[in-house]
């Protein structure tokens, strides 16, 4: 599914009517009195059909002529059938008690992402939106603060959401990780399969059977990036059962396979893209290949496998059809660095370039011990290796870390109080996140934040040694 069409909260401003939930509010499921008739309570799958409706109309773009059919249809599917993850009670509504009607709501995904390899707890804070009677009475806020209880209380060290933006910033969020982008090329640089040749790859629907085999390839291609998503067995049995819904969220998920002559087909990677087309095009929005095969050689065989796809869904007809002429273009939505680029035909690409995730860690020391093997193996690999001694970190307004070394390890991590001009480095606001997920190098969150400065060559040696700049993909859990 695409990320993008859940970029919340909702922005639409026309008016609708008021939908209600049509049934007193259950007790049980209060968490607070937020006053004035308002109450905070948990869903229950009863609210499917009216928060289906809700978010599909307060979701929708600025002038379109009907609901969000996505974002409905997502918010009903995550009330109704089975989530590795997501339960009911994940969603909370704020009520009017007067008359039933639902003035706001968000929810929480959990899921797991990595940090070089290292598991941590996530929590998405997803599709939030309030009906535009019931804006600027901070209702955003108790949603927030409930949730990210809920989070700590899972165990979670990051909360991230994609959204509007600078809204998220006022609950401390920072834009700090690539969110999107893509390559588009036209269906008419899709090269032809050579007069004679067999395809050397070929690309089918995934089975449970396969599950091992793209886990595997998953967790290679976890290696090239800082911040990864981590999907267990279950998460991908979730993938295959939306690979079969015709809804608008319903998704493929394929094997890519080599094949040779006189030797059984052999899984070597997956991709994923929805079951329509966006547009006048067909997207991807994962494809990776395991160890050892060359991306050169299999792309030419998955693009024409896509543009066979695309083609086909042109010609299908249905509400999300269009004309099999207008068909025109093929876009890979795989970040803003990935090894699939590499193999298009460079000057037939248009890129577009990622927007980001809004990112929160709200206790930093205990990311950072969390990530410690992570940070020593950068270490060991870098000129700093071995190092002993303290690396302290000023943020201002907040309370400061302070990180020892002991011949190359991490012995602790700990808040600081000092003052910011003492710290060997400082931070204005919440930049030090840019830093830490690899989005921008040392030297470019200062040229971005003039109050940034690393003070002394070992303070820098550090810094550009635990927190380099690295590409990063998340699939997010939906």
């Amino acid at each position: 599914m695409s990320t993008s069409a859940a970029a919340t909260p909702a922005t639409q401003v026309t008016p609708f009517p008021a939908i209600r939930t049509g049934r007193p509010v259950d007790p049980a499921t209060v968490i607070a009195d937020l006053g004035d008739g308002l109450v905070l309570r948990h869903a229950t799958p009863n609210d499917a059909d009216a928060l289906a409706a809700f978010n599909g109309e307060v979701h929708r773009d600025e002038g379109s002529t009907g609901p969000d059919e996505w974002v409905a249809a997502w918010t009903r599917e995550l009330l109704t059938l089975p989530h590795p993850t997501v339960r009911p009670d994940l969603f909370t509504v704020v009520e009017d008690t007067r008359d039933g009607t639902i003035a706001s709501t968000m929810n929480l995904i959990p899921q797991t992402w990595s940090f070089d390899g290292i598991p941590f707890g996530v929590g998405r804070p997803e599709i939030v939106g309030t009906h535009p009677a019931y804006r600027r009475r901070g209702l955003v806020r108790h949603q927030f603060a409930e949730v990210h209880r809920w989070s700590a209380a899972m165990g979670h060290l990051a909360q991230g959401i994609t959204g509007i933006p600078w809204y998220y910033r006022q609950f401390g969020y920072e834009m700090c990780l690539d969110l999107g982008g893509s390559r588009r090329l036209p269906t008419r640089e899709v090269p032809a399969l050579p007069e004679g040749e067999a395809e050397p790859f070929r690309l089918r629907p995934a089975t449970e059977a396969d599950l091992p085999a793209i886990m595997a390839v998953a967790a290679h291609a976890r290696r090239r990036w800082a911040i990864a998503d981590v999907r267990d067995e279950a998460l991908w049995r979730l993938e295959l059962r939306r690979a079969g819904e015709s809804t608008p969220n319903g998704q493929s998920l394929l094997v890519v396979e080599a094949v040779s002559a006189g030797a059984d087909p052999v899984a070597v990677g997956y991709l994923s893209h929805p079951n329509r087309l966006w547009g006048t095009g067909l997207a991807v929005q994962a494809l990776e290949l395991g160890p050892g095969v060359s991306w050169p050689a299999a792309m030419p065989s998955v693009l024409r496998h896509l543009k066979a796809t695309g083609e086909r869904f042109a010609a299908e007809g249905g509400p999300a059809a269009t004309p099999a002429a207008a068909f025109d273009g093929i876009t890979l939505g795989l970040g803003g660095e990935h090894p699939a680029y590499a193999a298009l035909p460079r000057y037939a690409t248009a890129a577009r370039p990622p927007y980001a995730w809004f990112i929160r860690v709200p206790d930093l020391p205990a990311f950072l011990r969390h990530v410690a093997p992570a940070l020593e193996e950068r270490l060991a690999a870098s000129p700093a290796e071995g190092h002993t001694g303290d690396l302290t970190l000023g943020l201002y307004s907040r309370p400061g870390v302070r990180l020892t070394l002991d011949r190359g390890k991490l012995t602790a991590v700990e808040p600081w109080a000092g003052e910011f001009f003492r710290a060997d480095a400082s931070f204005p606001d919440l930049t030090f996140l840019q830093l830490l997920v690899g989005w921008r190098s040392l030297e470019e969150v200062e040229r971005a934040f003039p109050d940034c400065s690393a003070r002394g060559a070992t303070a820098r040696a550090l810094l550009d040694a635990l927190f380099p700049r690295r590409p990063s993909l998340v699939w997010p859990v939906q």
